[in-house]
């Protein structure tokens, strides 16, 4: 419908005439009479002064259209008080009329058409009551009024035209926007995968060639397992790299359109996940409680991402065993993630890891909380609700005050078992 209407506006504005041009035809059409006057040899004095005013009160109903419906107004009574009858100057009343209705608003037109009608009918009546009391001389109100209504419906028409146009550009600019912010969710997430998929195992070849390096010497027998391990991690980083690829390809012209059969990571997985890092090194203590059952898609795929980067984080910035929970609540589903903090400086994290967990939890409908404990340990702790109908989780109370810790990242985790005398 608007494309129609555009359309049609379009062709209106190509076939309309310059205004200019327009003027001057109507001025001199107006003043045609006073010309015919003069040519058959009449007395054509106050015929010529009508053309004259006519002329200038049209030329200026652009510009000055209160001007000239007063000039118009002033000439047609003085005509009408001096006996010159000449219908030029109420048709030029009345194209004046037509301007003011189409040029501003409604009720400004109506009442110029009311006062400008009905002082030269007034007139009239004073003049030659029984010329203009008859039903004939009712003509000038219907002219002007009709003038007035043409106007008035021109100016709601380019009111139209005007909102069709806004409602289409705001259209435009919705769409834009629209794919803007769909092009940013997409990046964002990409993102969010590629890093929950890389992270872990880049975290763990990088201890292990950290490792490598530091038993080359002193246990050279211990290499091969760790490069072993940085092959199969980087193989699995690959795979699923070219996975997502894989899928993204599939929306592109030429692409196979063809999903991955990729089992969807879930917490059944988790097994999986903790026996990469119990290789890596890091012993990471499951608990679970309550019955476990199946988990709706969303939700599964939130429990084991948010349990991958907290397990991740507790490798890089802290220290000891790791503890991990898994607890199956009537509502939902609750992971918590905790390790002792790394007491040497170094560098701090990006914080991409947190923020990361935290939008997966909010995909969910779900929160995370994250920080120190009053313990010395570092803990994140995620519930993720499982029935719609459930009211909204609350995060859990403050842990008592602690002073805030700079969560350093670690260059290096051993390979092997902690010596003695180190905390296991």
């Amino acid at each position: 419908m608007e494309t129609r209407d555009l359309a049609r506006i379009k062709a209106f504005k190509e076939a309309a005439h310059k205004p200019l041009v327009l003027d001057v035809l109507l001025a001199f059409a107006l003043s045609w009479a006073a010309t015919k006057a003069a040519v058959d040899g009449r007395p054509a004095t106050g015929d010529i002064v009508v053309a004259v005013v006519a002329f200038l009160a049209v030329l200026l109903r652009r510009v000055r259209p209160l001007v000239a419906l007063g000039i118009a107004t002033a000439s047609t009574i003085g005509a009408v008080w001096h006996g010159v009858s000449n219908p030029g100057l109420i048709v030029a009343l009345g194209v004046i009329t037509y301007s003011i209705a189409a040029h501003t608003s409604r009720r400004e037109g109506w009442i110029c058409a009311l006062t400008a009608s009905s002082l030269v009918y007034l007139t009239g009546l004073i003049i030659s009551p029984q010329d203009w009391w008859r039903f004939e001389s009712l003509g000038v109100f219907a002219w002007i009024f009709m003038a007035a209504a043409l106007g008035d419906a021109v100016r709601s028409q380019r009111a139209y035209i005007r909102e069709v146009e806004d409602r289409a550009q705001r259209a435009e600019q919705t769409r834009e926007e629209e794919a803007r912010r769909r092009v940013v969710d997409e990046r964002v997430r990409i993102a969010r995968e590629l890093h929950d998929i890389v992270a872990h195992h880049i975290a763990v070849i990088s201890v292990q060639a950290g490792a490598a390096a530091h038993v080359a010497e002193r246990q050279p027998e211990q290499i091969g397992p760790a490069l072993a391990q940085i092959r199969e991690s980087s193989g699995t980083v690959l795979r699923e790299i070219q996975s997502v690829v894989g899928v993204l390809r599939g929306d592109e012209p030429g692409g196979t359109g063809s999903e991955s059969t990729e089992p969807t990571p879930g917490l059944a997985r988790l097994p999986e996940l903790l026996a990469s890092f119990e290789t890596a090194g890091f012993p990471v203590r499951l608990r679970r409680r309550g019955a476990e059952r199946p988990l709706p898609a969303v939700t599964d795929l939130a429990a084991y991402r948010i349990a991958q980067e907290g397990l991740t984080n507790a490798c890089k910035y802290g220290i000891g065993p790791i503890r991990l929970l898994v607890e199956y609540a009537p509502s939902g589903v609750i992971i918590e993630i905790s390790n002792e903090i790394r007491p040497a400086p170094a560098e701090p994290g990006t914080g991409y890891g947190l923020l990361g967990m935290r939008e997966r939890a909010t995909s969910a409908a779900g929160f995370v909380s994250a920080g120190p404990t009053g313990d010395g340990r570092f803990r994140v702790h995620a519930v993720l609700p499982t029935e719609a109908t459930a009211p909204a989780p609350h995060p859990p109370p403050p842990e008592p005050a602690v002073p805030p810790v700079i969560v350093p990242a670690a260059k290096s985790c051993p390979l092997s078992p902690l010596p003695k005398g180190r905390p296991a």
